[in-house]
């Protein structure tokens, strides 16, 4: 009789803001269980990732505060080639054009997923790609018109990362991407899925 066991990995990462801040940067990866132990591993998990953070809390920690302030250096683990850093995510733009779905896919191909913009300071890095003016983002009002999710089920609660105006496409236009602004910040529109634009994942 075959047995399905859960598999855990955790990453831990730091990066060091300008203003000497070290940050760590937990990453979990776990394979798809097929048994109900769902919450059990969960549970499981919550406690390895609650030792780590107090084990963090000690003198490694406190040694690499200090070598922060001699050198100004981010220790953190390498993006894949081809992919930008900007704090603990890594992220990357395509150089080809394809609807909403399809690059979805190619996200997840990758190890990734469509970005999802959790503040200003995310949504301005990633204006920072001024090699595209549209870019799909991991935003759909697909399930419920009017609802906008983003592609891990959270709602979109921050209104203000929306264009003047947007979204207004009603039921043709429910993907959402990023527009350059030369202002800084970028801004989100909604569009038909199926249009063909660039698109940036993140892991």
């Amino acid at each position: 009789m075959s047995r399905d066991l859960n598999t855990f990995r955790i990453k831990t990462h730091y990066h060091i803001t300008k203003d000497l801040t070290l940050i760590t940067c937990y990453s979990v990866h776990f394979q798809r269980w097929k048994r109900p132990s769902t919450v059990a591993a969960v549970c499981v998990l919550l406690a390895v990732i609650m030792g780590l953070r107090g084990s963090y809390a000690t003198a490694e920690r406190d040694q690499l505060q200090k070598m922060s302030k001699i050198v100004n250096v981010k220790l953190l683990g390498s993006c894949p080639e081809g992919w930008r850093r900007f704090g603990c995510s890594c992220y990357y733009l395509s150089t080809e054009k394809k609807s909403w779905e399809e690059s979805r896919q190619d996200c997840l191909e990758r190890g990734a997923d469509l970005v999802i913009i959790n503040s200003e300071e995310e949504q301005t890095f990633i204006n920072g790609f001024e090699s595209v003016k549209y870019a799909w983002i991991g935003l759909t009002d697909s399930v419920t018109e009017g609802t906008w999710k983003w592609v891990d089920g959270t709602p979109l609660t921050t209104p203000r990362y929306w264009d003047d105006g947007q979204p207004n496409g009603g039921t043709f236009q429910n993907c959402g991407g990023i527009i350059y602004k030369s202002s800084g910040q970028g801004a989100l529109w909604d569009f038909d899925c199926i249009y063909s634009k660039q698109w940036i994942c993140e892991k």
